[in-house]
């Protein structure tokens, strides 16, 4: 009797335990935020929530206001949709909210890297001596000079005419970024004397298309990647994408290219110095590409769509980039160079800015996520103050909750390529129940888990768009063209990208 009753004490005690992990006995507790577990054990809402991420959020949020807590696939995340909270949320110390823990299992499990402790503050060192300031200037002179490679190297041969080429928009504008970003960072080939600059020039460009390739396969299979969902043939050519990867990105190989960025190479150096062993900082590399180029294409291609759907901006965007290479002196003719577009005429272009600003106001859509580390306390706007449960994660979807707000952007569907700008041409502000709003708009983070390249991120897409439009004559094949669906299951990972590519075409404008 003993002995059975032993048994059935261990049997419930599992399964008490069991209940427990699963999420059964959560309960609220006082001044904590409304509580929804789902009714699936330990899943709650991760099929609902993996499936269409802002129609979920929107739809707790009209169920239980600007806070609530959701059971994630037994994680507990508090969605904090209140953009007043955003600032005491992102400038948190690390003691009480850290994002390290939920990017390291992360980027172990999509790029199998092995994360350590050195390895955000490299990353940041690095981003800001190398794309930020001085640096900066001396990155996007690498971007202008790939771009020129990729896209006008038959302006001036016998290959030059003025007709009409058709192609996919979304492709044409990942592929090129892409590539021509890969280039300026990664370097390229190796050549002797002008002779064989041309050559090694060719090679450039088949290498990096051939990486693209690759790379296409690896990005479509990344959300469900990122979610650990993968069916087991996907997963198959998801290791086998990585292992290519990791080969073709290596430290053996990468010392043998040309013109390799201090960005790429001081992180290197830094991982080694800290005694990450080769291995390991292959897999970095291949995490350093995606994080560099898998959203700038996908970015521009919606910025051209939007100006090619907006006859009043694409003329506006335009005048204002011809007006910009004029007063570099800078006449683009046919023979003539190639315009060289620089850091400062960057600089020059509000107009741009703002229709790039908007277009990521649509589309980028990442995710803010911080563990908590200890129990905390969060004031909302309204004087409420909520607590915060240690284990649990805090997040933030600015998409959802500031971006398309009607009441900081009235009419936020809509393209509007001047919206960030006052009509003297001056920087907007926004508002929110009548309090000036510091984050209106978040398409590259916050804190301490901002993107660290973004300067550089955008001088890629405003430099491809620049020669974009400074050298062809653009338009859709389908001039009643509707906005392509976006893909779902893409929402948290930054810009959106489409269910289906739009056809368009272009000529040389001389």
């Amino acid at each position: 009797m003993a002995l059975w009753v032993t048994l059935l004490c261990s049997l419930v005690a599992s399964l008490l335990g069991g209940l427990y992990l699963l999420g059964a006995f959560r309960r609220r507790r006082a001044n904590e935020p409304p509580l929804d577990k789902g009714h699936i054990p330990w899943l709650g809402y991760a099929l609902d929530f993996r499936k269409d991420s802002s129609e979920f959020l929107k739809r707790m949020q009209r169920k239980h206001g600007d806070i609530f807590t959701v059971l994630l696939g037994g994680y507990y995340f508090t969605f904090v949709m209140d953009p007043f909270c955003f600032g005491a949320i992102v400038k948190e110390s690390r003691a009480k909210l850290d994002f390290t823990k939920f990017a390291s299992e992360l980027v172990r499990r999509v790029f199998g890297y092995q994360s350590v402790e050195a390895s955000h503050k490299i990353i940041q060192l690095s981003s800001t001596k190398h794309l930020m300031g001085d640096g900066l200037v001396v990155m996007t002179q690498a971007m202008m000079e790939n771009l020129q490679k990729l896209m006008l190297f038959k302006m001036n041969s016998g290959e030059r005419e003025r007709t009409w080429q058709e192609d996919s928009l979304f492709n044409y504008c990942y592929n090129i970024i892409f590539r021509a970003g890969y280039l300026a960072l990664y370097g390229s080939e190796p050549h002797q004397g002008a002779d064989n600059k041309e050559k090694a020039n060719e090679h450039d460009r088949v290498h990096s298309d051939e990486l693209f390739y690759e790379f296409r396969k690896y990005d479509r299979l990344f959300p469900r990647l990122a979610y650990a969902v993968l069916p087991p043939k996907d997963k198959i050519e998801a290791e086998r994408l990585k292992r290519l990867f990791w080969s073709m990105l290596s430290v053996k190989k990468s010392r043998q290219k040309d013109n390799i960025s201090g960005w790429v190479s001081d992180q290197e150096q830094s991982l080694a110095e800290n005694g990450v062993p080769e291995y390991m900082r292959d897999r970095f590399m291949f995490l350093l590409l995606w994080a560099s180029q898998g959203n700038t294409g996908p970015a521009a291609f919606w910025l051209l769509f939007y100006l090619m759907k907006h006859p009043e901006a694409m003329k506006a965007v335009k005048e204002e980039v011809d007006k910009v290479s004029r007063e570099s002196g800078q006449e683009v003719k046919p023979g003539r160079p190639p315009i060289n577009v620089t850091r400062d005429m960057l600089n020059q272009t509000p107009l741009l800015d703002s229709a790039l600003e908007e277009t990521l106001r649509l589309v980028a859509a990442p995710i803010l996520i911080r563990a908590v580390l200890q129990d905390m306390t969060l004031k909302t706007s309204d004087g409420t103050e909520y607590a915060l449960r240690k284990g649990d994660r805090v997040a933030l979807f600015p998409h959802a909750s500031v971006q398309m707000d009607p009441e900081i952007h009235p009419e936020p569907h809509r393209f509007k390529y001047d919206r960030f700008l006052n009509p003297d041409g001056t920087r907007k502000d926004f508002y929110k129940n009548g309090k000036k709003l510091k984050y209106f708009s978040m398409p590259w983070g916050a804190g301490i888990s901002i993107c660290p390249g973004r300067f550089f991120a955008t001088n890629e897409m405003k430099l491809f768009v620049f020669l974009m439009l400074t050298y062809y004559d653009l338009e859709l094949l389908d001039g009643e063209e509707e906005i392509p669906p976006i893909d779902s299951s893409r929402w948290g990972f930054g810009t959106m990208q489409p269910i289906r590519d739009v056809r368009f075409r272009y000529r040389p404008r001389f």
